[in-house]
């Protein structure tokens, strides 16, 4: 069942058109990767699917209902949830209340127990503020706010950016394991190795275009795509 259809959206910073006819699918329960290069529009995908930018035109359907200029809020209250790159935890807050702030609009919210299981570093840390977590802790937060709120769709934002490898690892883990248990995720990644080691289909842009689109075993196969447009 696909759950996410993006038809031909174009996406613009004022003057500045930096989407063109971008077009993709997500079905229920699949991991797929966004990749590129810096500047390729990744983020700005993200942010138009989330309704932090609004097309200028093009259709964005989250199980067949429109959704394309629509505030954040009530994309988020129909199941969307956004990670983005720079995290925005409340740093005055503790981990708990982070999560708990965050449970408060949604329509299902996990148990704190699920939560806890899935980061038992943050069970630890539950006491701490934003501020006093590690980057990963912070990022592991991050993903944990938006995971609280039952999200039908999952947009990750560079989630392994600057993170020691054993914290990428800890990340990978929790991404396969939520994929295990039937979450869709949406994830934009510059490490190539680790979003194909998750991802079941991959989408690459190159300059706001879409330049590729087939599984993460095909694109593994394709050493020149990888080449051209993620330079690896």
């Amino acid at each position: 069942m696909t759950l996410l259809e993006v038809e031909a959206i174009n996406s613009y910073y004022g003057d500045s058109h930096i989407l063109f006819d971008i077009s993709l699918r997500v079905e229920a329960h699949e991991v797929v990767a966004l990749l590129g290069r810096n500047g390729a529009g990744k983020s700005t995908t993200l942010k138009t699917l989330m309704g932090v930018i609004a097309p200028r035109s093009g259709q964005i359907r989250l199980d067949g209902a429109p959704i394309a200029g629509r505030p954040p809020h009530v994309i988020a209250r129909q199941g969307l949830q956004l990670v983005p790159e720079e995290r925005r935890i409340f740093g005055s807050l503790d981990v708990e209340e982070n999560l708990r702030l965050a449970m408060v609009t949604a329509p299902r919210a996990w148990p704190l127990a699920r939560i806890w299981e899935l980061f038992p570093r943050l069970a630890e840390r539950r006491r701490s503020r934003g501020t006093d977590l590690s980057g990963g802790e912070q990022q592991m937060l991050a993903i944990a706010r938006a995971l609280v709120r039952d999200p039908r769709l999952i947009l990750l934002d560079e989630p392994f950016e600057g993170l020691a490898p054993i914290i990428v690892q800890d990340l990978l883990r929790v991404c396969a394991d939520l994929a295990a248990a039937g979450q869709t995720i949406v994830l934009v990644e510059q490490n190539v190795a680790a979003a194909l080691s998750v991802a079941h289909r991959v989408y690459v842009l190159n300059n706001g275009h879409l330049v590729y689109d087939g599984t993460a075993d095909s694109l593994r196969a394709a050493p020149a795509i990888m080449s051209r447009y993620l330079g690896v």
